[in-house]
């Protein structure tokens, strides 16, 4: 079969075949997108200082989950210690995680700077984490989220973000991994 011709017919596009036949091209239309995406994200303060206070962690955490909200998304699970946060949602279908991420540390650079007056130089770390996990995995990671302050009684962020690095056979290169 070789096409010749294409032209818009009544009811839609056609294509002209050399034999002199038509052939109708009807729109196929999908009624919705959909996608299942979990992804956990950490990312640290500027040189793992400790800038995050317990006393007001908990209100930042509600800022956070009004950043992802605003993606039309829904923040699964979050903690931090004092030099770091771990974020668990679902990657909405028309969102990059990259674009969420800025957001969400931007705005929290900008609340954290706000309500406290001493953190007027508070930056976070350039780079983060961001590793997706199977819808089966999710209760096991909430917990592990929840429980930060206890894990890192015992392990250094860097430890950890190497641990992640290693789970999810993702190549490094140390002299890059932090600032």
């Amino acid at each position: 079969m070789i096409l010749l011709d294409w032209s818009e017919g009544t009811d839609g596009p056609d294509w002209r075949l050399a034999t002199g036949s038509v052939i109708r091209i009807f729109p196929i239309n999908m009624a919705q997108s959909i996608s299942s995406i979990l992804v956990h994200v950490v990312f640290s303060t500027k040189n793992r200082t400790p800038w995050l206070a317990e006393s007001w962690r908990d209100r930042l955490h509600g800022y956070l989950g009004g950043i992802v909200r605003g993606f039309e998304s829904d923040l699964l699970a979050i903690n931090s210690v004092p030099d770091h946060v771990h974020l668990l949602l679902p990657l909405p279908r028309t969102e990059c995680i990259a674009d969420m991420v800025k957001e969400i540390k931007t705005g929290a650079t900008w609340w954290i700077q706000k309500k406290n007056k001493g953190l007027s130089g508070f930056q976070w770390q350039a780079g983060y984490g961001a590793f997706s996990i199977s819808p089966s995995h999710r209760r096991a990671l909430e917990k592990y989220i929840g429980n930060q302050a206890e894990h890192h009684r015992k392990v250094s962020f860097q430890e950890e973000y190497r641990r992640l690095l290693k789970k999810y056979e993702i190549q490094f290169d140390e002299r890059y991994l932090w600032d």
